[in-house]
């Protein structure tokens, strides 16, 4: 396979990670993007980008007429890269079923001497296990003979405009000494940073799910640790102050862990490990600190709450409903727990997200009040830059004896009733 501006890449989603995928690879390449989302890609041809990931300049300099929902379209591709989400089920349990279809779609085009790149985050072995017998069963070719497959995992980080694309190191895999190096070629023509060979296939997938699972226990730790210092009256903040004096201390800060990634991966090694026989402790415990923390900081706020007033018609506002600071994504946001307990004892409660606006329940979802005086608590879950800069504002919407609640201690004119 040669690597020129001729090769033809299929980028297969169009989201977080397969958009910012497509622009960079398009300036090398002869570049497709696919994604079974028409909303998606209608958005895209008018120069929207829900994602927020990609500036208006660059929704304009792209090649709309190689962005397709239509599976035909896609005709003698030479790789392919699957950057579809695999989320977790009701049980939270691997749900791979939109791996599944990709994957089924992808082995209907196939052709011979093609490659298939999954960037995917799964637990080891979904590669070789799961995907290539579905390429095979579809497309009645042979692995190895007639197509290979390889594992980059993806490291987008939304919302981070520092850590970009071509910024992040990049760790390649492929299921032969060859599609392992074409792959690394291919990607070093658009990735500025370096670029690890992992062993085999299974190395980088568990590279990948580890990365998400270390963070995770590592804001659990911190969480626990909130939970034990409030009840010696000593403030978290001052410790890390503190503790982060010496050299080797790794700093992390108590939060609330949602999105697609850390809240997620960890399940897909848990569940492996499970199928294998042994049942992790650490990892687990680390999920249930962490699933639990939304539920911990409501109880918290409505105890606080009840000792301002009996009543259960006083006014809430919440400020921030992402998962995260800086970004329009709320998959598996924390904050709609804390709405959802708030709600059992208290009726008027209203949220407000710069990033999200028309996008959730509107009975909830508002623009930002005009009015002032409105509410008798604030809290402000997600610390946005745009609330920080907002601070005189914010203030200005609550009562005269309005309860603040930061809940990440990260407004210096706000003093807080509570906060992680």
């Amino acid at each position: 396979m040669k690597i020129n501006n001729n090769l033809k890449i299929a980028v297969m989603g169009l989201g977080y990670v397969g958009l910012p995928l497509f622009t960079e690879m398009s300036k090398k390449f002869n570049v497709f993007g696919f994604d079974t989302d028409k909303k998606k890609i209608k958005d895209l041809k008018n120069n929207v980008d829900v994602t927020g990931e990609l500036s208006s300049l660059q929704l304009k300099n792209l090649n709309k007429n190689k962005i397709f929902s239509q599976l035909n379209k896609l005709e003698n591709i030479d790789v392919f890269i699957v950057t579809v989400p695999t989320p977790i089920n009701i049980k939270k349990k691997p749900d791979l079923s939109i791996l599944h279809n990709v994957t089924k779609d992808i082995s209907k085009v196939l052709k011979n001497g093609s490659i298939v790149i999954y960037e995917s985050t799964v637990y080891p072995g979904v590669t070789e296990e799961f995907c290539v017998p579905i390429l095979e069963k579809f497309s009645g070719m042979k692995w190895k003979r007639n197509f290979n497959v390889g594992y980059t995992p993806e490291r987008i980080n939304p919302g981070d405009k520092k850590h970009t694309f071509t910024k992040i190191s990049k760790v390649v895999s492929g299921d032969t000494i060859q599609t392992r190096r074409i792959i690394k070629n291919i990607y070093s023509k658009v990735v500025k940073a370096k670029i690890f060979e992992a062993e085999s296939i299974k190395v980088a997938e568990a590279a990948k799910v580890i990365e998400n699972t270390q963070r995770d226990l590592n804001i659990a730790l911190m969480n626990e640790l909130s939970i034990v210092f409030k009840k010696m009256n000593i403030k978290i903040d001052d410790v890390l102050s503190a503790a982060k004096t010496k050299w080797n201390f790794n700093l992390y800060h108590p939060g609330f862990v949602g999105g697609h990634c850390i809240g997620v991966d960890p399940y897909y090694l848990t569940y492996k490990s499970k199928n294998l026989g042994y049942n992790p402790k650490v990892i687990l415990a680390g999920r249930k600190i962490n699933d639990n923390m939304a539920k911990y900081a409501a109880k918290e706020i409505i105890k606080i709450l009840q000792k301002k007033s009996k009543k259960h018609n006083i006014r809430i506002l919440i400020l921030g409903y992402t998962f995260k600071e800086n970004c329009p994504d709320y998959r598996n946001t924390q904050v709609n727990k804390i709405k959802n307990y708030l709600l059992k004892k208290y009726k008027h409660l209203d949220i407000y997200d710069p990033y999200i606006l028309n996008k959730l329940d509107q009975n909830f979802l508002i623009k930002f009040p005009n009015s002032q005086n409105l509410y008798d608590a604030i809290i402000i879950a997600v610390p946005h830059d745009k609330f920080l800069k907002s601070q005189d504002k914010i203030l200005k919407l609550g009562k005269k004896d309005c309860f603040y609640f930061d809940l990440k201690s990260k407004f210096n004119k706000i003093q807080s009733k509570w906060s992680l």
